[in-house]
């Protein structure tokens, strides 16, 4: 995998399978936009305390860089990752 470009927004994701790097490109912010609504409104709920797992876990999967192809395995690593993945 190549290493997380800072200046084109990206981060590694450290999860027990392994780093995944996610890129928000614009692409996959409007995939995610479609799927859980506004990434405003998101913000907004994500001030108030008012996120949810979901609405991140969906996040983080439309910008993963790498194609993990299992969302329900990307999810999994998600959680046994805990708190501090997220």
């Amino acid at each position: 995998m190549t290493a997380a470009n800072p200046v084109r927004g990206e981060v590694e994701l450290a999860l027990p399978s392994g780093s995944v790097r996610l890129r928000p490109s614009f692409a996959a912010l409007v995939a995610a936009e479609g799927e859980v609504g506004s990434l405003f409104t998101l913000l907004e709920r994500a001030g108030a305390g008012d996120l949810l797992l979901g609405d991140m876990a969906a996040l983080m999967w439309h910008c993963a860089a790498d194609g993990q192809a299992d969302r329900a395995a990307f999810e999994r690593q998600l959680m046994a990752a805990g708190p501090r993945a997220l």
